[in-house]
């Protein structure tokens, strides 16, 4: 009986243990191959991955002052198409090198770039490539739209200078709102699209290198993470690159449409407007002057309808969403909104114009000591300026004219010499001149809506 127990009890237990050898082994088998794969996309991925160092003039304390900085990017094209960030390699850059995979550095010229969004798009110069018969890869873009909670990803760039630096994280949140109104060197980002939320590595010289599935595809590119917070990183997603790079390589920028409004979730406040829920977006803020404004809409009103359309601004996730299919109009498009008021049902009619950023080209009149801004629409919006002529001081140097005539940071130049200052270019204009014979100028300039006089002495 013993015996015949044993054997009974043995036969199971030897077929358990050789199951779990074979799992064992297929598990094994599978995991090479998955390896195998993850190495294949790997290389081909990190092949593709660059390191930026641009060098670029900024304009500031009244003087031009180059400086410079590391960020990363990706080749996406056979032709040498690199994307990255805006704040990486934007239109201050003069000189853009780049550090390709084999550690050979080749130029790179700026393609476009859309601070909107924080993406640039740079050419390696092929003709360098060429001549040196440099070899390089380019990457392939995954469908950012399928990554869930969880997912593993990898950011690949260059962190401090180090190439081909990998650190692993998830996917925290796959539809994360971030919006900056300061975010690329002063310009506004983030308004027309989700982020990537993840707590893979992001330091400082990762901005624009890609966010990757463990097949190597890219599926978002590396922007910015929370300084003092740990494993809270962004990336712009990939659908939303590839459709900026696409318009950044065909036009060279973005336009894109304005009504002049600022939009505010509904949650939680359905029964003050005596709505159903997922019934419409509710108006945050109405901007002075704009197509908006024009049209009659306040801050309060809930917008039900875009051009027949539903909308639905419950949660803070859905409003960029809602602005980008403002923003995708073309520019002089009619929109017609039906509005809720109170009780009242309006239908109201707005025509869009370009979007413009607050921040302008900026210059610098080193004899004067004097740097400025070009006065945007925008900025002169938000300021209750008559209208965008004239240049904004942005920084005056010390014991130069401008500084020692009185003019000061925030002042608005709109004379010299009694010749109106329309935009930089006049000003270049009369910057010369008084270059060729310097003499005392007047100076006439706005400050708290009052208009004062200065002299610029040589």
């Amino acid at each position: 009986m013993k015996s015949a127990t044993l054997r009974q009890s043995t036969a199971p237990s030897t077929l358990l243990r050789s199951l779990a050898l074979l799992g064992l082994a297929l598990a094994a088998t599978a995991t090479t191959a998955f390896a195998a794969g993850v190495s294949r996309g790997f290389n081909r991925l990190l092949d593709a991955v660059v390191m930026i160092e641009v060098h670029e003039i900024t304009f500031e304390d009244g003087a031009q002052r180059p400086t410079g900085g590391i960020g990363s990017g990706v080749i996406i094209s056979k032709d040498g198409l690199i994307l990255t960030n805006a704040h990486v390699a934007g239109p201050p850059a003069f000189e853009i090198t780049v550090t390709l995979s084999n550690l050979e550095r080749v130029n790179a010229r700026l393609v476009g770039w859309d601070h909107w969004t924080d993406l640039a798009v740079l050419r390696l110069d092929l003709d360098d490539v060429k001549r040196r018969k440099l070899a390089f890869t380019s990457a392939e873009f995954g469908d950012s739209d399928r990554l869930f909670p969880g997912e593993t990803v990898y950011a690949v760039g260059t962190p401090y200078g180090r190439t081909r630096t990998v650190t692993r994280g998830i996917i925290s949140n796959n539809t994360r709102p971030y919006s900056d109104v300061n975010g690329v060197e002063g310009y506004e980002t983030g308004f027309f699209n989700n982020w990537l939320q993840t707590d893979a590595a992001i330091n400082p010289g990762n901005s624009g290198g890609p966010l990757v599935t463990e097949d190597g595809e890219v599926v978002g590119i590396n922007s910015r993470a929370y300084i003092g917070a740990e494993g809270l990183g962004f990336a712009i997603p990939a659908n939303v690159a590839r459709r900026v790079a696409d318009t950044l390589v065909a036009q060279g920028a973005v336009t894109r449409s304005y009504l002049g409004l600022r939009l505010r979730e509904l949650q939680d406040l359905e029964r003050n407007y005596a709505l159903a829920v997922n019934t419409g977006v509710l108006v945050d803020h109405v901007d002075t002057a704009s197509p908006a404004a024009r049209a009659g809409l306040r801050p309060s009103d809930v917008i039900l309808t875009l051009n027949g359309q539903k909308l639905d601004g419950r949660f803070a996730e859905q409003l960029a969403p809602i602005l980008n299919t403002i923003a995708s109009l073309p520019v002089g498009s009619p929109v017609k909104l039906g509005v809720k008021r109170g009780s009242k049902l309006l239908e109201l009619g707005a025509v869009t114009e370009k979007l413009e950023s607050h921040v302008g080209e900026e210059a610098a009149f080193e004899k004067w000591g004097l740097s400025v801004r070009k006065v945007s629409r925008a900025y002169a919006r938000d300021n209750q300026l008559v209208d965008s002529s004239g240049v904004l001081v942005i920084g005056a140097l010390p014991g130069y004219p401008a500084a020692l005539s009185g003019l000061e940071r925030g002042d608005i130049i709109t004379r010299i010499g009694g010749t109106p200052v329309v935009g930089l270019d006049s000003l270049r204009g009369l910057y010369r001149t008084f270059e060729q014979t310097p003499a005392p100028v007047l100076v006439e300039a706005r400050r708290d809506r009052r208009v004062s006089l200065y002299v610029f002495k040589p």
